[in-house]
């Protein structure tokens, strides 16, 4: 069943309709998830669409079924030059020249990508444009690689589905779970919230501009989220953390730039952040006054005062504890809530383990005891 519907997507895609192809593709993805070719062809139809993330998304899991499969490479180095994902379309189009190096298809990409890659290094004096691919990147002519081995043919009417491929997408892109973001000067924190998600079962990948969540989690539809970023990041030192209620992405910034919003714009500009080094910025208000206070400096000074003092006792300890509050995950400080309150504040745990499953008594110092406030 599957190779029948692979068979009618090929069909569909010499004929030109691609949204038949993706919908008839994905139909035998859903019998054969482990088929490599299914994905890189449907990738393939993705690029015809103009629909780079999802082929970029499509070629990675090709790649990771089948890491010799040459064509997958040819596929997400086009949509990543679309994307001007170029370094990342660069080190997929060397990897599959090494495993095709006969195929001149990777060579001519590689230096396409080589030229937009020095272009882009120097137009770096001022902030990066971010209105679209300096030209546009046509899929690469492979379609006789599909017309092979399978006994197929362009000249066969393909057999269309009832089911529209609209109606597919809109169900494979219906969200599960709600995220937001904030963003600091030097890097971006992307939230999803998924309860109870094992490490394992969360794939995260990182582009140039390319963010890639997917959540498969046994029994259900696998959750995907891939959004075109606002701006462009550092792969290398971004970040995932997955925790008991919610997987938290840390995007390192490329530029330190305001990002307007989580997703590529086309229409906004970006602009600068004038003060990399404060962790959020102040609006600035006239003054009647000649000279004004320089109020940044005052703070970082009363900072640095409060993180040099010495303190003794009880200020002491209570410093300890807020220093341990404000640095713990969620388990911990859930831990210290609960076993501070129900012991009467004799007794401060950071393992929810421990104290999680069960009451925590009151241990008061030796020669004391509790005793329960009275309204």
């Amino acid at each position: 069943m599957a190779k029948e519907l692979e068979n009618k997507a090929k069909e569909a895609f010499f004929d030109d309709d691609f949204s038949l192809a993706v919908d008839l593709y994905s139909q035998a993805i859903e019998l054969d998830p482990a088929n490599a070719n299914l994905f890189a062809d449907r990738a393939q139809a993705h690029i015809k669409l103009n629909a780079f993330t999802e082929a970029v998304s499509d070629a990675n899991k090709a790649i990771q079924l089948n890491p010799t499969l040459s064509k997958a490479y040819i596929r997400k180095g086009t949509a990543c030059i679309n994307l001007e994902e170029y370094h990342t379309a660069k080190v997929a189009l060397e990897k599959g020249a090494s495993i095709a190096p006969a195929d001149s298809r990777f060579t001519n990409l590689i230096q396409q990508c080589e030229r937009y890659i020095a272009e882009e290094s120097d137009s770096l004096t001022g902030i990066l444009p971010t209105n679209g691919p300096k030209t546009s990147v046509p899929s690469v002519d492979d379609t006789h690689i599909c017309d092979k081995g399978d006994g197929t043919g362009a000249s066969k009417e393909p057999q269309r589905d009832s089911t529209t491929s609209e109606t597919s997408e809109a169900a494979q892109v219906r969200p599960k779970y709600r995220h937001e973001y904030y963003q600091k000067p030097e890097e971006v924190v992307v939230t999803i919230f998924a309860k109870g998600i094992p490490a394992d079962n969360v794939v995260v990948d990182f582009g140039e501009q390319i963010l890639s969540v997917t959540i498969n989690v046994p029994g259900q539809h696998a959750y995907l989220y891939q959004p075109r970023l606002f701006g462009k990041i550092i792969p290398a030192k971004s970040k995932v953390l997955v925790l008991s209620t919610k997987i938290e992405v840390r995007l390192a910034k490329a530029e330190a730039i305001n990002w307007t919003s989580l997703e590529y714009c086309k229409d906004v500009v970006p602009q600068k952040i004038s003060v990399p080094t404060i962790q959020s910025e102040r609006p600035t208000y006239p003054s009647s006054k000649s000279r004004t206070k320089d109020w940044d400096k005052l703070e970082a000074e009363v900072k640095k005062e409060e993180k040099e003092e010495k303190l003794d006792g009880d200020a002491a300890l209570n410093k300890l504890f807020r220093d341990i509050y404000q640095n713990a995950d969620e388990d911990m400080r859930r831990a210290m809530s609960k076993s501070f309150l129900e012991s009467n504040g004799t007794v401060l745990s950071t393992d929810w383990k421990e104290v999680g499953s069960k009451k925590v008594e009151g241990s008061p110092p030796e020669g004391m005891e509790v005793k329960k406030w009275e309204y």
